[in-house]
């Protein structure tokens, strides 16, 4: 399959791999949907929204309270990830699988709450096991009901309040990595609060260390539900062989999940882009894997997806509408 359409490629009206790692994006995608003859009819961002007990540690610079009303934004069309994605030309579907908020008069939330919020992962286990099978499984049926809906292509992003925290508990426990290394600054807190962030993180892998040996284990013990689910699409389409665009440092805590419980999901993967959390740096550089953009971007939500989203459409397009030497009358290069 990667021969054929490398040799496609090869026969473009170009450089041989002049257009860099937009041939590799399409030799990755045909990869993962099994065709030579690749299109993108319909692209999906899920958007998984939750709340977390540690945010109590004051590890954040936002309240709680602004998780359910970024998702009532969402769901309005005017966050970050609305803009983008109608860029793009994809549907966002925003999932409350554990808002603390029972978010009534929501019009277009998909509602998939597994419990409101987590417990304080400082204090003990984030969720039990049940309840992150249950988060999974959350997403695996999302990956599976937009694969019948036409979707060709996913994202994944998120929205929680203090989900830095989690995220840089299972970098430092899955990678593994030292705290220090994986735990950055999250919305702009200050010294003073990063430094409570990162003996925050300590106690939750003391506290949940006999935990922290398999994936679902530690994410259960210091994830997050909105973790879970993105874990849960990945897994899902893979199934359905449908690549996944991993957003930013929170969704490839969930992705690290998922390629710890199969190594092999890596390949289904497309990381958008490097965020500014200083952990994503020591990911990327840890995991072996190399992000698509680096922008300086550290929102969240999906919305370096939605950009990653446009480039691997782009590198579509190119393998099927560029003319062929043959087709264009041009000469190939010489081969005296």
């Amino acid at each position: 399959m990667d021969a054929d359409v490398r040799s496609r490629l090869d026969n473009l009206t170009k450089p041989k791999d002049s257009l860099g790692r937009l041939e590799d994006i399409v030799v990755q995608f045909c990869s993962v949907r099994g065709t030579l003859e690749p299109h993108i009819e319909k692209k999906t961002i899920f958007t998984f929204a939750g709340d977390h007990g540690v945010a109590e540690e004051g590890v954040s610079a936002y309240p709680k309270a602004v998780t359910p009303q970024m998702v009532r934004n969402m769901l309005a069309g005017g966050a970050a990830v609305n803009v983008l994605a109608r860029h793009v030309g994809a549907e966002v579907r925003v999932v409350d699988i554990g808002v603390d908020d029972p978010l009534e008069n929501a019009p277009g939330l998909v509602r998939r709450k597994v419990r409101m919020g987590t417990s304080n992962i400082a204090r003990g286990p984030a969720m039990t096991v049940d309840e992150a099978l249950r988060a999974i499984h959350v997403g695996i049926e999302l990956a599976r009901e937009a694969q019948k809906d036409g979707a060709a292509l996913l994202g994944v992003g998120d929205m929680g309040i203090a989900n830095t925290t989690p995220s840089a508990a299972l970098y430092a426990a899955l990678l593994p990595a030292p705290v220090e290394e994986v735990t950055g600054r999250g919305t702009g807190i200050d010294d003073n609060a990063l430094s409570r962030k990162v003996n925050v993180i300590k106690r939750a892998l003391t506290v949940n260390r006999d935990s922290l040996s398999d994936a679902l284990n530690a994410l259960a013990a210091v994830g997050g539900f909105e973790i879970a689910g993105i874990t849960g699409v990945i897994l899902g389409a893979a199934s359905c062989r449908i690549p996944v665009v991993v957003d930013g440092f929170i969704s490839s805590a969930g992705a690290l999940v998922a390629c710890r419980m199969c190594d092999r999901l890596k390949d289904y993967l497309f990381f958008s882009h490097c965020s500014q959390e200083s952990g994503h740096k020591a990911f990327f550089r840890r995991f072996g894997v190399e992000p698509l953009l680096d922008l300086g971007m550290r929102l969240g939500e999906g919305t370096g997806a939605a950009l990653a989203v446009s480039l691997i459409e782009a590198a579509v397009k190119i393998y099927n509408e560029m003319a062929t030497f043959g087709s264009a009358g041009v000469s190939g290069r010489s081969t005296t």
